[in-house]
């Protein structure tokens, strides 16, 4: 693909640069980033890796420094960038593209976001996402939550931050998982990964620990593969993880949904009505074989955005447009922001369905998707029904409110 640029391309070639893939590296406080930067920042494969850490005081990095630039970079032993955000992310992410550009850095081949504590991750995604130039030169790959194998329940438990870490994240990494000893501790472990489970049922888990996490597995999570820069849209948005319980987390079942007893394979749509917790986040998938014609999916999604927009903490699809079916788009949002649909120069594999991932915050499945099945054709274009919602959206009752 005309994307894959060889290594030996010119430096003094000024077409667009493939964007820089950008991850942000969050937790639970005391979940142990600090540990997990500093192994992984050893890894031969992270020498292109440039690091943001928000507080250069808290993280010991212990690696022998090389050289201070007048910018607040500082370049490690190992070939990473090292950098605070002094100014704002903005300043510091122009920064290291100005080093890339001049030629100061060689290569840039990710960027690592770290964020302090019970941070909320959407803010940096935002800063990205909302910035017309920095998104052309970034891309969002990946939201890494690390979870303290032993206090990762009550952390749960007490703090909706960290629920929606969890929640958005792509990737979830358990730490201190060598300290589980006794059988409380580890029935305790259980419970956290069944909670994790009905929050985001999507993400990949690993254990910090273990041979599984390197760099290529706790960052690789964004739609296009690194090495072939082919989209992988179904990695990306493992939309069946959602429709079911199996789920091959750690070797628990996982599919309790909180109700205390066993599910059943096809009752999923009961399964997220849980609302045990008060902030009631979900995890659900819509699909639909129909095309679906261009203005209602943007109808949808800026109604969704613009009267819901707090509360849909995730939403990632590949959509067939009824104008273009042979050319899926894809669209991925966080909160109110979207990110520029991309449009795919063709299917990845057989299945042409419209799929998108939902995670929500009080805005419940069945809302989300009855509106969905308006927008989306099942009022055929030809009804008053139609005319009218094309008209003025915000008419057809119900919609503005899911509280009805």
């Amino acid at each position: 693909m005309a994307s894959a640029t060889s290594p030996s391309e010119s430096p003094q070639s000024k077409g667009p640069k493939p964007p820089i893939p950008l991850s942000v590296l969050t937790g639970f406080l005391g979940s142990g980033k600090t540990t997990l930067l500093n192994r992984i920042l050893k890894d031969p494969a992270m020498a292109d890796t440039a690091v943001i850490i928000n507080e250069f005081g808290e993280i010991g990095l212990d690696h022998l420094f090389v050289d201070q630039a007048g910018d607040g970079i500082i370049e490690l032993a190992s070939g990473c960038l090292c950098c605070t955000i002094r100014g704002d992310l903005v300043t510091t992410l122009e920064n290291l593209l100005r080093r890339l550009d001049s030629g100061k850095s060689e290569k840039l081949s990710r960027v690592i976001i770290e964020t302090t504590g019970l941070a909320d991750p959407a803010p940096i995604l935002h800063t990205v996402m909302l910035h017309p130039y920095l998104v052309m030169r970034y891309r969002l790959d990946s939201v890494i939550t690390l979870v303290d194998a032993v206090n990762g329940l009550s952390t749960l438990e007490e703090h909706e931050e960290a629920r929606k870490q969890a929640a958005v994240a792509d990737r979830i990494v358990f730490t201190k998982t060598d300290l589980l000893d006794g059988e409380d501790a580890r029935s305790a472990f259980g419970a956290l990964q069944v909670r994790l489970h009905q929050l985001n049922p999507g993400a990949r888990r690993l254990e910090a620990r273990s041979s599984d996490a390197t760099p290529a597995n706790l960052f690789n999570a964004g739609l296009y593969d690194p090495t072939s820069k082919i989209p992988d849209v179904a990695a990306w948005l493992n939309a069946e993880a959602y429709e079911d319980g199996h789920h091959h987390g750690h070797g628990h079942d996982g599919h309790h949904h909180g109700h205390g007893h066993h599910h059943g394979h096809h009752d999923h749509d009961h399964a997220h009505d849980v609302n045990r917790h008060s902030d009631a986040i979900r995890a659900f998938t819509l699909a639909t074989d129909r095309p679906v014609p261009a203005s209602a999916l943007e109808m949808f999604l800026d109604l969704l955005r613009s009267a819901h927009g707090p509360k849909l903490l995730r939403v990632k699809g590949i959509v067939q447009l009824a104008e273009d079916p042979e050319r899926p788009v894809v669209i991925h949002g966080v909160q109110h922001v979207f990110h520029p649909p991309a449009t795919l120069e063709a299917w990845p594999d057989d299945d042409r369905r419209t799929r998108m991932v939902f995670i929500t915050k009080d805005l419940p499945e069945g809302f989300v998707r009855r509106m969905f099945e308006a927008f989306s054709g099942a009022l055929l274009p030809d009804t008053p029904d139609h005319q009218a919602l094309t008209d003025n959206p915000l008419a057809v009752s119900g919609f503005t409110s899911p509280l009805r």
